[in-house]
């Protein structure tokens, strides 16, 4: 049994998702960040409010209930259990943007010093707002863009010292 995911919600419920489990869904994408479901016969309304791709974090409402799910995949899992996690999150020096956008919040500035999950920078892209949270303590070297520009997917945004 191939195990796709493990799946965290509100650091209460942990559960595994196989990959056949993700194909016997029946999703349909409404808009952007909304989506209808239907599992077992079952119809769900689901909307992914924000965002967090550096940690696998989301939070999604579901029949109007919240919640914060983290995901890991096979390898997330592997370098986990090698014990390598906490050392690979503490040598980002940079953060570059995942996905083309506009900068809708800068809540640093060069110079300050910030600890792991500060909130940095808010990306809007494809109608939802994502967060980028930092990934270790440190002090910003630069601020490669500024608020209201457009980014493209890889461009620098922040650079730590």
């Amino acid at each position: 049994m191939s195990i796709g995911y493990k799946v965290n919600v509100n650091d209460t419920f942990h559960f595994d998702i196989e990959k056949k489990d993700i194909s016997q869904l029946d999703a349909v994408r409404m808009e952007t960040n909304k989506f209808h479901i239907l599992h077992e016969n079952t119809p769900y309304k689901a909307e992914i409010l924000t965002s967090d791709f550096n940690q696998k974090s989301y939070t999604v409402k579901v029949n109007n209930n919240t919640y914060t799910v983290t995901i890991a995949n096979h390898l997330d899992l592997l370098i986990k259990e090698m014990g390598f996690e906490v050392g690979l999150a503490k040598q980002v020096n940079f953060i570059k943007a995942p996905m083309p956008g506009l900068i809708l919040e800068i809540s640093v500035v060069v110079g300050q010093e910030v600890k792991e999950n500060d909130n940095l920078i808010i990306l809007g892209a494809m109608k939802m707002e994502n967060s980028f949270l930092s990934p270790r303590d440190g002090v910003i070297k630069s601020i490669s863009i500024a608020m209201g520009d457009a980014v493209e997917k890889g461009q620098l945004l922040i650079e730590f010292e």
